[in-house]
């Protein structure tokens, strides 16, 4: 079982780091075999509208929302050595604990996972897999490919959702005994029982544009999210927003509203009188001038708002 696992691991450390030098030098995009992956899209998206989908609806319409969240964790425990192996070999020796007494709690008091029991004890759930591990030794990511019946993946990714299903099957295998006809069970269960989860989100989002970019760009977000446990080094969207408030409100010198910024043009009052034409000025004893003209006021205002209005 060990060489197993060892030629699988050698496959990515040898496909990816056929992939590295153009990679590395930044020549080549992550996805240079793109023409090849969106027809492989196309295919699988038929695959899934026809055929996945409905039975994934399906399962959903006859399936409890007990038993379905039951089945999820199940198969989420079986997942269990898996994410406690790779908490090993990346020296997450306290994150392995947790996730072993995870493991234990919810396969004996849960009833093999069927109850998560361990999210009520304050056990909080892990997401590691040996794609995860290749990229913390330093393994590149290689090309992304989009594999048929499947989903995208990066070459690295791929060899450790190899790993891992090879470790899994040992498990069924060795440990509950299962045939072939059981494993496929388990697979064909668990491919449905995710496809099923993700129908209301995917409901309620209406995708627009390219969604073959859409969905893999998604896909790179969320492996470097993994991958860096949560910390996300750099945020372009955050730099632009703060260069956008570093620029100037007005380039117009004058003075501003301290309200909303806006440079103050004086303008004479509505109500105030209008200057003679001899220049003589308005004391306090004068008689007030009549009311202005509403259009010669419609035209003042405008006339006040246009500094406003071209800062906007």
């Amino acid at each position: 079982m060990v060489r197993r696992y060892l030629g699988v691991a050698a496959l990515a450390l040898l496909f990816a780091g056929l992939a590295e030098p153009a990679f590395a030098a930044g020549s080549i995009p992550a996805d240079p075999w793109e023409g090849f992956n969106r027809r492989v899209f196309a295919f699988n998206d038929k695959v899934d509208r026809y055929f996945l989908k409905p039975v994934a609806k399906g399962y959903r319409k006859i399936t409890p929302q007990f038993l379905d969240d039951g089945i999820t964790n199940m198969l989420g425990n079986l997942r269990g050595p898996i994410v406690i192996v790779n908490d090993v070999l990346q020296g997450k020796l306290v994150q392995s604990a947790q996730d072993t007494g995870r493991l234990l709690v919810n396969s004996t008091v849960g009833i093999a996972g069927f109850f998560d029991v361990a999210r009520h004890m304050k056990m909080p759930r892990h997401e590691e897999d040996f794609g995860q591990t290749f990229a913390r030794w330093g393994v590149p990511a290689g090309p992304y490919v989009v594999v048929p019946f499947m989903f995208g993946v990066t070459i690295r990714d791929g060899a450790g959702i190899g790993a891992g299903a090879l470790m899994i099957g040992e498990v069924l295998e060795n440990q509950l005994e299962f045939g072939w006809e059981e494993n496929a069970v388990v697979l064909g269960l668990d491919i449905v029982d995710a496809r099923a989860d993700v129908i209301p989100m995917e409901e309620s989002l209406e995708v627009q544009g390219d969604r073959y970019i859409l969905i893999r760009d998604a896909y790179f977000q969320r492996r470097a999210f993994l991958v860096n446990d949560g910390v996300i080094e750099e945020d372009p969207f955050l730099d632009d927003d703060a260069s956008m408030d570093e620029e100037p409100l007005s380039e117009e010198p004058g003075s501003e509203d301290p309200a909303n910024g806006a440079p103050v043009t004086e303008e004479p009052a509505p109500d105030s009188p209008a200057p003679t034409d001899d220049g003589a000025g308005t004391g306090t004893d004068a008689q007030p001038e009549p009311a202005a003209d509403p259009a010669a006021t419609a035209e003042t205002a405008q006339a006040g708002m246009t500094p406003a209005s071209d800062e906007l």
